[in-house]
């Protein structure tokens, strides 16, 4: 089956998808040229935090619609067979999504997400940094509004379009959902080091507080697991 790609991002009130509410929604399809950018009355005030990151304010969204509204059409929008793409998307952007519907009574669609962060972690390794605006410098491409969805999803189209150069998006899909092979710690003091030459009571440390569990190191802790720095949950 052939997928299309639709980018998208989501600004909020905070980073806790528990808590926070989205405030804007975009999304770029590339290969329809559409666009779709939705400011969202989330039904209590932005922080003034937030606001001086996305300069997104309660004024510029009090005539807005409310979530429900804008995840109907969002949906009209991603329609067909298409694989959405988001920076941070699997820690960040595809939580607040599936708890904004679920607080409007909606079921989030079944969609296919692919998260460009890990596809970038994975295939730049030499990279210090895999921050979306990083990558943009990186690449050579303009500067944009950051923190603001529209602009942010059209530089993230850009700069993953260049990171998989001529690489066929079936293939990207197929590469993302094979293991990764972890050989060298990929952050903390460590970062750069074989996982053979971590010391061991730096991976029981990360274990032991959790950070080993959290998605995006499955890879990692299997890897450790290999290695016996740790051993396996009783069953």
């Amino acid at each position: 089956m052939a997928f299309r790609p639709i980018f998208y991002d989501t600004e909020t009130t905070g980073i806790r998808p528990n808590q926070d509410k989205i405030i804007e929604l975009a999304a770029f399809d590339p290969e329809e040229n559409r666009t779709f950018e939705m400011l969202i009355n989330p039904g209590r005030p932005i922080p003034l935090e937030a606001s001086q990151i996305h300069h997104i304010t309660d004024d510029m969204v009090k005539d807005s619609p409310d979530f429900g509204t804008v995840a109907e059409q969002f949906v009209d929008f991603c329609s067909g067979d298409i694989v959405l793409i988001a920076h941070n998307n699997d820690a960040f952007d595809l939580p607040f999504m599936e708890i904004e519907f679920t607080n409007a009574g909606l079921t989030f669609p079944k969609l296919r997400t692919l998260d460009s962060l890990k596809w970038a972690r994975r295939f730049r390794p030499d990279l210090p940094r895999h921050a979306l605006q990083f990558l943009r410098e990186i690449y050579g491409i303009e500067q944009n509004n950051a923190h603001r969805a529209l602009d942010d999803v059209i530089i993230l189209h850009k700069v993953f379009s260049l990171m998989i150069d001529d690489l066929p998006f079936e293939e990207v899909l197929d590469l993302m959902s094979k293991p990764q092979i972890i050989s060298r710690m990929p952050f903390g003091k460590h970062q750069g080091k074989h996982l053979k030459d971590v010391p061991s009571n730096y991976v029981t440390w990360l274990d032991s507080s959790g950070a080993l569990d959290k998605s995006d190191n499955a890879d990692l802790k299997e890897a450790f697991l290999k290695l016996g720095f740790l051993q396996k949950d009783p069953v």
